[in-house]
Formats: C-alpha cells, structure tokens, sequence
C-alpha cells in the first residue's frame, strides 16, 4: 500500500473517534471520492488499452492492408482511426477527470486534518510548544508556542515569514 492510502485510512480512523455527523459525512465523502477515483483511473487503463489496440490494428493494416480491397481497406481505416481518436479523446479527458478528483481528495484530507486537529485540542489540549521545521541554511530548531485554538501550520507559516532572513 502507498503513502496516500495508508494515511487516508489512518485519517478515517482518527475521525472515526468522534461521533459526529461532520465527521461521519467526510469519512464517507473520502470514501466516494476514492472509489470514483479508483473506477476513473480502471477507465484510464482501458482507453490507453483500446488505444494501444487501435495503433496495432493500423500498424497491421499498414503491414498487410494490400490483400483488402481498396474500397473495404479505406473503410476499415477510418472506423479505426476513429475509434482511436475517440479513445485518445476520452484518455485526456479521463486523465484530466483523474487530477480532479485527486485534488478534491487531497481537499477532503486537508479537511479531516483539520478535524482531527481539533478534535485532539479538545481531548488532549493545545501543546505547549511545537518544533518548527528546519531551516536547509543553518539547520537550526526553534521552538514555536502554540496559541489556543489555532492552526499549527498557519502559525508555522506566520512565524516563518516574519524571521529574519
């Protein structure tokens, strides 16, 4: 299993600590989001197959196409190039349909974040202090004091761009 799968799960889980219609709804919007994206990516899969199949089928009849009659071989070539510019249409769009709905996950994840965020404020409190990250220059820690209620990395992000560069 992968990174995203593996913290997606682990994400539902920790909503799932919290008996609340809020985060029942989002477990189950993550859920659907995940399965049309998983049937829109089998769809991808498919048209780069039909599409694979349409280069083989005018590649053979490049080959091979003087033993048809002229009138049949030009038939056959514009049903199958036409099948293939449908399949090379509908693979762009579904590709396309696949980082829609991979931004939209990432929004629901950025979202059950946030949830489970507060939801440990309200069990376990606010942290004291939350180390910020380290800088590549000097690879020095600072330590960051959490204001009640807030979003750790927002403020991460406010102290970061007013340090002294």
């Amino acid at each position: 299993m992968s990174e995203h799968p593996r913290e997606t799960e682990f994400l539902r889980q920790c909503l799932r600590y919290e008996d609340n219609a809020e985060h029942e709804a989002l477990v189950e919007r993550i859920g659907q989001l995940e399965r049309d994206a998983r049937c829109v990516r089998r769809a991808v899969a498919l048209m780069a197959v039909l599409t694979a199949l349409v280069v083989a089928g005018l590649g053979y009849l490049a080959v091979l196409g003087a033993k048809f009659p002229q009138d049949t071989l030009q038939l056959i070539v514009r049903s199958i190039s036409a099948l293939g510019l449908a399949s090379v249409i509908s693979l762009v769009a579904f590709a396309g349909l696949t980082m829609v709905y991979h931004m939209n996950l990432e929004q629901r994840r950025e979202e059950g974040r946030q949830l489970v965020t507060k939801l440990l404020a309200s069990r376990l409190g606010n942290p004291a202090a939350v180390p910020q990250h380290e800088s590549p220059a000097d690879g020095n820690h600072q330590l960051v004091p959490a204001a009640a209620g807030s979003d750790v990395t927002s403020q991460q992000t406010q102290t970061a761009s007013t340090a002294p560069g």
